[in-house]
């Protein structure tokens, strides 16, 4: 069983360690307890929508970057041959000059 949580840890440990960053650097400036971040890396506790957003600044990376790795993992498990790489021409239309959505 694909576990989504496992994923996001694995993405997460990997981007933290490409920085050079420790587990208490990134909690400290994420506002997260130590323990919570080690568990969540580990797979172990679900991170929510906040608790992601506020670790992915805290290593200075999009989360929309995270989520992309979590989802081409997960897709490589799943055993996917080909997926498209490409961003809807919908959300695209809705995403401004400032590249951020209305």
């Amino acid at each position: 069983m694909i576990l989504v949580r496992q994923e996001i840890g694995d993405v997460l440990r990997d981007v933290r360690q490409q920085k050079g960053q420790t587990l208490r650097q990134v909690a400290s400036k994420a506002s997260v307890a130590l323990g919570y971040l080690s568990e969540v890396e580990r797979g172990q506790k679900e991170a929510s929508s906040e608790i992601l957003a506020s670790v992915a600044e805290a290593l200075d990376v999009p989360i929309s970057s995270i989520m992309r790795e979590v989802g081409d993992r997960i897709a490589v498990l799943e055993g996917v041959q080909s997926f498209p790489d490409i961003v809807p021409d919908e959300l695209v239309a809705e995403v401004g000059p400032e590249l951020s959505l209305r």
